[in-house]
């Protein structure tokens, strides 16, 4: 669940993700109601519900799950009413964070979040402190084998999306916001898969990071990450193919 970086990488690689599937269907379930809330039940009249849906899915949640959090959602079954909060930061280096929570208790998660920042070298701030360096976008997720470069190119750019490039085992593709129901839409219809989408903060530029700020970068995330409120962890560090290899080691 968390944003666009190549500490991602890393992390599937010491298949951390499949140890922390329990902590993933929570964030799952949460997307879902929240999406169903807002924006009805009818995953074909609500794009937000439908990719929660799909990314369930994708992670194997049974379907018993997702309908119950659905019906959450529309009031069907009693549930949580859950809030939307970005809260922004400050890492190792001069670094950029944000951080998309939902929470049903504001005043414990954001003394909760804050300690992590403090933990780790960091600081949150005010509204404004990291949202200035990042570009709201469209991401999307495909795995490598499901496309070639040239299928990339005539299919998801041809209908709107901005860049694509492999990372490790993906293709990450970027687009406007608006066109990114498109540029899915296009995709599935070529039947390649899609593994992940929705809007996210895109870094405007990366700040490299070497040595202990790498470690107590990627610490940071990592532990925000693993917080059960967040949702999505964004980041303007960048960490060269050297550096990975030596962490990793």
């Amino acid at each position: 669940m968390s944003g666009h970086s190549k500490w991602a990488t890393i992390k599937r690689k010491k298949g951390a993700l499949d140890a922390k599937r329990g902590k993933l269907f929570t964030k799952l379930i949460k997307e879902i109601t929240v999406a169903a809330r807002m924006g009805g039940g009818d995953i074909n009249g609500n794009p937000r519900l439908r990719k929660a849906v799909n990314d369930a899915k994708g992670d194997a949640m049974p379907a018993d799950t997702i309908k119950r959090a659905i019906q959450r959602g529309t009031g069907e079954i009693e549930g949580v009413n859950y809030e939307e909060i970005l809260y922004e930061g400050t890492g190792p280096g001069g670094t950029l964070f944000l951080v998309e929570v939902m929470t049903d208790n504001k005043n414990r998660t954001v003394a909760e979040i804050r300690k992590v920042f403090e933990k780790n070298n960091g600081a949150m701030g005010a509204g404004g402190t990291a949202a200035w360096a990042f570009d709201r976008k469209g991401l999307l997720t495909v795995p490598k084998e499901a496309a070639t470069d040239d299928q990339l190119m005539e299919i998801a750019v041809g209908a709107g999306a901005e860049d694509y490039q492999l990372e490790g085992d993906y293709w990450t593709i970027t687009s406007p916001v608006p066109d990114l129901e498109t540029v899915i839409k296009a995709l599935e219809e070529a039947k390649v898969a899609v593994k992940s989408s929705g809007p996210a903060f895109i870094p405007k530029n990366k700040k490299q990071v070497v040595g202990r700020d790498a470690e107590v970068c990627l610490q940071l995330t990592d532990t925000l990450d693993d917080h059960d409120d967040v949702q999505n962890v964004y980041a303007d560090f960048d960490i060269s193919d050297e550096e990975i290899a030596r962490l990793e080691g």
